[in-house]
């Protein structure tokens, strides 16, 4: 007497039989409707689908930080979305050049750019920078000016290296008299420039820090903040901008051969950094991943016809999901994007598993219709039963606050759903013709099924290694993290990263600072002055911190300054310079003349400050008289008027730069530029604090401290560490809220379809203890979670469940013994399903993308565990009720 759930089964099991029966009998018209919809799918995705990569919609409005954000983006408009253009030279005269004609040249075009901005490089800071200055500091650069400016008056006069070389002369034979004449710093460029010339790097002098007295650096920086148009239907919305940017620079000659070097960097910058490393190498990658799925199933299949069948399975349902995706959404975003890798993971598994059905029944010397029914029922029943539970995995993500996995919850759910009908119906059909002809074989064991067999001979050693793994991994479990640092998953190497982390470093210029937002001035007060309290706090800047203090004192050095240098009117050098060897033998004995002074003066005081600098000096000058003897007379000319330019060129930038400077002027906050005010009082009257840390963030704990401190004073604060913080913190409450939700629908509806807790517990026991070592192995591997790694979950979660599931419903329906179980079609297709979807993302380890990488991993040593699990120890474990039944037997 049949039980009522032997009458269900077998009404389940005659339902999909009879429907793929049809599919098969009626192939041609099933065929046929398949490619005309498949055709307007196509066209219809292809006008209609759209791209949104505006990542800050992956998260749902409504959360604070959001929210937050928002408020901050209306307030400052200016400062979301930006390019930070970096510009490197090594004086701070071409730099502050290159910034000015740059900037410029970027303001004529609107078309691009909304907004043009250079902190350091407009009339007002070069006006008043001296202001600025403390007045210590003012004090010694009165006294350099001083002691320099006869010096600058004579060269300035014959600004000709022949003229310099006898007024350095002068200065020196003054310095052997006893005169006290600081002439450190200008011996010390001198000496730095002509051996960067004699090294093949040359490089100008700047009279700017000598006229400072300090020494002069390797490289001096300035920043352009630059806000880009962007075109989130484009795949690179930034890309225009960003071409339109090198073009600029090219025009006002910023080019490779330059001595400014340009570099770009900022949020939109590394997202587009960050986009294009992902793809990189991917094409590639993508061909060597098609051919390793060929091969894989052409070990599964043995037949081109089947293998054939399951790649256009895979198509149509790609199609399909797509059209799905176009009408429901509308727009793809940089998650719901990998659908189509979830698809081709799951969806390669539901064809796999019906066609090696059909295989294992046509083997058995059963007519092709007759396979159809028997495999159409048998797998019809298991692939719904995995639809469902998939679907629900994925539909799971609907309701979080993670809106970019969302659209990718709804879209890949649904892609199940046309996976199992694609599948059932279109499958069948192309049987009919794909392949012609299948010969019938003896059913022998699988090399598949032997390995398997080890784990039930030996199920003792089995069930121990099970439970030393698992409490070795519960007991590492607590140290799993997530790292926050968006950063960290971009290509090291990319140029955006490197500048960014670069500027990291310099407390003064690092962009992950946070911005708080007040209402008025005494609020403003209030805030600095707590802040700035907080020991994770470096310091806090304010719209009035541009405002200098002790003015009118400063006021008085820079007036003094002015008196010392005198009305000096810059002369450039000559355009044109003529060779000749009057001019060659006046430059030869100005510079011997050089030598013998500094020779002399080295000799007769060693213990002056200046010896050791006039030594160095002296054997440059030794050097470059040796590379003279070596050349020609026109070669001659032309290495003596390249040192001429390294060493003069910026004397008329620096002079008139210093007699602007000298043209400060009292100010307080009113008089600051437009451009300044407005990015740190907005025109609601809202104030910016800037507040800087005093850890390094690239350090997560750090993180965490340097935002919670803050945010106990200022809630409200936002900024690249609160988003980084909080957007984790989002992401994995979505995760653990979805899989929370997976996991409670996963379990009612195996209840229902198994009618039994053990065989429930049967199919999540191998999916919870792959979730485990897979956790496990992320510690030991030093490979934490991240916002791009964390997208594989769901694939191993639909994995997980259909190979438990496919499992424990053949051994229950069919009534299989494990040691029959593992040599059946069933554990050969779960084999090759997670080893097409394993050689599918093993390349991605290869991606110079980290997160990217990191999700290769991820998947490949979460399938593997699948594997094991699955089919090593869910055997095993079924194998205790099967030998049970038989000793009753």
């Amino acid at each position: 007497m049949t039980t009522p759930e032997e009458t269900s089964h077998s009404r389940i099991h005659a339902i999909f039989a009879r429907w793929t029966t049809f599919s098969y009998h009626h192939a041609l018209w099933v065929l046929l409707a398949a490619l005309l919809v498949a055709l307007a799918s196509g066209l219809y995705v292809a006008r209609n689908l759209g791209m949104n990569t505006d990542t800050a919609e992956m998260l749902s409005e409504e959360l604070p930080f959001r929210v937050n954000l928002k408020r901050y983006d209306e307030s400052f408009p200016q400062d979301i979305d930006t390019l930070l253009i970096v510009l490197d030279a090594p004086t701070p005269e071409q730099v502050r050049v290159a910034a000015e004609n740059l900037a410029a040249r970027l303001r004529q075009d609107p078309g691009h750019f909304y907004d043009v901005y250079s902190p350091r490089v407009d009339d007002f800071t070069a006006r008043n920078g001296l202001l600025y200055q403390s007045v210590p500091e003012l004090e010694r650069i009165t006294d350099s000016l001083a002691a320099a400016q006869p010096l600058i008056t004579r060269i300035n006069r014959d600004p000709s290296l022949t003229a310099f070389a006898d007024v350095l002369t002068s200065a020196v034979d003054e310095l052997d008299k006893g005169r006290n004449i600081e002439l450190r710093p200008v011996l010390n460029g001198v000496n730095a420039t002509l051996a960067a010339r004699l090294n093949g790097s040359p490089r100008a002098l700047s009279w700017q820090t000598m006229f400072s007295g300090e020494a002069q650096k390797n490289t001096y920086q300035e920043l352009i903040i630059v806000k880009p148009k962007l075109d989130f239907s484009q795949l690179f919305p930034a890309e225009q901008s960003i071409a339109a940017l090198h073009t600029a620079a090219e025009s006002v000659g910023i080019t490779a051969s330059s001595p400014v070097r340009l570099r770009i960097t900022g949020e939109v910058a590394l997202a587009e950094d960050e986009l294009n490393s992902s793809l990189r190498g991917m094409e590639y990658a993508g061909i060597i991943t098609f051919v390793l799925v060929g091969v894989v199933l052409f070990f599964a299949m043995r037949n081109g016809g089947l293998i054939l069948n399951v790649l256009i399975c895979l198509l149509m349902g790609l199609i399909l999901t797509a059209t799905f995706a176009t009408a429901v959404v509308g727009h793809l975003n940089l998650i719901s994007i990998a659908f189509a890798v979830l698809y081709i993971g799951l969806g390669a598994d539901f064809a796999i598993h019906f066609l090696l059905r059909y295989r294992e029944v046509l083997e058995n010397n059963h007519s092709p219709a007759e396979a159809i029914y028997i495999s159409g029922g048998d797998a019809g029943a298991a692939l719904t039963a995995c639809t469902v539970t998939n679907a629900i995995g994925f539909y799971a993500f609907m309701p979080t606050d993670y809106s970019g996995v969302a659209e990718l919850g709804i879209i890949s759910g649904t892609g199940m759903i046309v996976s199992l009908l694609v599948t059932l119906i279109i499958g069948p059909a192309l049987l009919r013709y794909l392949p012609r002809k299948l010969a019938a074989k003896p059913a022998e064991k699988s090399a598949i099924g032997k390995v398997l067999e080890l784990s039930l001979k030996w199920h003792k050693l089995t069930y121990a290694l099970t439970l030393a793994a698992t409490v070795a991994a519960l007991v590492i479990l607590p140290q799993v993290r997530f790292d926050y640092n968006l950063l960290n998953m971009q290509d090291p190497q990319g140029g955006a990263v490197q500048t960014f982390r670069e500027l990291l470093a310099d407390p003064d210029l690092s962009p992950w600072h946070i911005a708080v937002l007040a209402d008025n001035r005494q609020e403003t007060d209030n805030l600095a002055k707590r802040l700035a309290e907080l020991p994770e706090v470096n310091k806090v800047v304010t719209l009035l911190d541009f405002v200098p203090a002790q003015q009118e004192e400063k006021f008085s050095l820079i007036q003094e300054m002015a008196l010392t240098i005198g009305p000096i009117a810059a002369t450039p050098p000559p355009q044109v310079r003529i060779a000749s060897d009057a001019i060659l033998v006046d430059q030869y004995k100005s510079l011997r003349k050089l030598v013998t002074a500094l020779e002399r003066f080295a000799a007769q005081h060693p213990e002056h400050p200046a010896a050791a600098t006039a030594s160095a000096l002296k054997s440059s000058l030794a050097r470059l008289f040796a590379e003279l003897d070596k050349v020609g007379s026109h070669e001659k000319s032309q290495l003596l008027y390249a040192v001429e330019d390294d060493l003069l060129a910026m004397l008329p930038l620096a002079l008139q730069s210093l007699r602007t400077a000298t043209e400060a002027g009292i100010f307080d906050e009113q008089d600051l530029p437009e451009a300044l005010r407005d990015r740190w009082h907005s025109e609601s009257g809202g104030y910016r604090l800037a507040v800087y840390p005093k850890e390094d963030l690239n350090d997560n704990d750090a993180l965490r401290r340097f935002v919670r401190a803050v945010q106990q004073v200022a809630p409200h604060a936002i900024g690249v560490p609160v988003i980084s913080l909080e957007a984790g913190e989002a992401v994995v409450q979505a995760f653990i809220q979805a899989f929370s939700l997976a996991l409670i629908g996963v379990v009612v509806i195996l209840l229902v379809l198994l009618r039994s807790i053990k065989y429930t517990l049967l199919v999540l026991l191998p999916l919870l203890l792959s979730s485990l070592f897979t956790t496990a192995f992320t510690i030991l591997l030093d490979v934490p979670f991240n916002f791009a790694n964390i997208i594989a979950l769901p694939l191993l979660l639909g994995l997980g469940i259909d190979s438990s599931l496919h499992m424990v419903y053949r051994s229950i329906n069919n009534e299989l013994v494990s040691e029959i179980l593992i040599h059946t079609s069933t554990a050969r297709a779960i084999f090759y399903s997670a080893l097409t979807a394993l050689v599918d993302f093993a390349s991605l380890m290869l991606s110079s993308h980290v997160g990217t990488a990191s999700m290769g991993i991820l998947l490949t040593v979460g399938l593997a565990f699948t594997l094991v699990c699955t089919l090593i120890i869910l055997p095993a474990l079924l194998r205790t009720p099967a030998a049970r039944t038989k000793a009753n037997a």
